[in-house]
């Protein structure tokens, strides 16, 4: 794999379908990057009800989609998975362990795992139900892509036995993500879809202010929320949001959440694609805290990381504008000097074309052993 342009093939969760699932901006970002970078992309997707009547982005023209309805018809694109320098299995694909055999069976390029959701992965693995990547396919994998950083790469080397691990996070497109001349509608809003883990914070630190603060605006947008949540009534829900309003919904807060969810915030190191997003936007960040995130961000300058319903409500009442103006500014700085997307694809091009050479240098098997393979 020389400095020439790759083709890729990339088996993930969704590109075609942004509803209930942070994949599928993550991966926009990135592959379109990726083609301003010369890369030839395929994105193979598998056909499901809930995306099919959900999609935002069904015809991209950064790379080809294609639709697979069963692992039977997965097998007409063998030839394009052959053919490709690399091949990258995401987290969450349905039938994921045989999904990712045929790949690493097919494949002659690197082999390459994207796990966007690393802590919940690894904490599957460890319970035995995770039902899209098994723990012997990380030996086999020539790269381990991880949204988490840390300690966790070396933990998928040593203990699951990786050849490499390599913090991939997620990044933004500022082109998508721009900062808009919007007067505030909101004092405080979250955008994200419903997870019981996540829960609790977004009730520390927006639900209950809002429940003590009736006289300033809020909003949560995304999907999935129980119908028996008790939101107050300055608490606006917006039931979905497509990625192409978002960028307004953040321009209309004066500050927006980020909330992590609880496996990622164990392991640290696990920035949120809202985060990047907001941040690009200029929207300044009230976040909870996690080990890494002053890696990412600095508390207190450039993110603010309040304690409880209380110093939320400071923030909102005893800020300037010039201060928040200030923090949403240098946010927006360092997040696009270090994770927009063609930061992103600038890795991951180093990262495979590293894996090649090391395949190369140990004379590395075309393939891995075919196993678990139904007759098709």
């Amino acid at each position: 794999m020389t400095d020439t342009p790759l083709r890729l093939v990339v088996l993930g969760l969704s590109l075609s379908s942004s509803w209930g699932n942070g994949h599928a901006t993550t991966y926009r970002a990135l592959l379109k990057a990726l083609a301003a970078r010369g890369h030839d992309v395929t994105f193979l997707e598998r056909d499901v009800p809930w995306y099919a009547a959900h999609r935002d982005l069904p015809d991209p023209d950064f790379c080809r989609l294609v639709l697979y309805s069963d692992l039977a018809e997965l097998q007409a694109q063998r030839t394009v998975i052959e053919a490709a320098d690399a091949v990258i299995v995401g987290s969450y694909v349905p039938d994921g362990v045989a999904v990712g055999n045929r790949a690493l069976a097919w494949a002659r390029g690197v082999r390459a795992f994207y796990d966007i959701d690393t802590p919940v992965t690894l904490a599957a693995l460890e319970a035995g139900t995770c039902a899209y990547l098994g723990r012997a396919q990380i030996r086999d994998y020539d790269l381990y892509l991880s949204f988490t950083g840390g300690p966790t790469l070396e933990r998928l080397e040593r203990s699951y036995g990786s050849p490499a691990a390599r913090a991939l996070y997620c990044s933004v497109d500022p082109q998508a993500y721009p900062v808009l001349d919007r007067a505030p509608v909101y004092d405080l809003s979250y955008l994200g879809t419903y997870s019981p883990d996540r829960q609790p914070t977004l009730e520390r630190l927006l639900i209950e202010p809002a429940r003590r603060a009736p006289e300033l605006r809020f909003a949560v947008a995304g999907p999935q929320y129980p119908a028996g949540i008790d939101w107050p009534a300055n608490v606006v829900r917006i039931d979905h949001l497509p990625p192409d309003a978002h960028p307004d919904f953040y321009a209309s807060s004066r500050y927006t959440l980020n909330v992590t969810r609880a496996d990622m915030i164990a392991a640290g190191w696990s920035p949120s694609v809202r985060l990047f997003e907001a941040a690009s936007t200029g929207t300044p960040l009230i976040s909870d805290r996690w080990d890494g995130l002053d890696a990412i961000l600095a508390p207190g300058r450039e993110i603010l990381c309040p304690d409880g319903p209380e110093a939320v409500l400071a923030i909102l009442r005893e800020t300037s504008e010039a201060e928040r103006r200030r923090i949403g500014a240098t946010a927006r700085e360092t997040v696009l000097a270090r994770h927009s997307a063609a930061h992103r694809a600038e890795e991951l091009e180093s990262y495979l074309r590293e894996a090649a050479a090391r395949r190369s240098g140990a004379a590395a098997p075309d393939r891995a052993p075919e196993r678990d393979l139904e007759v098709l």
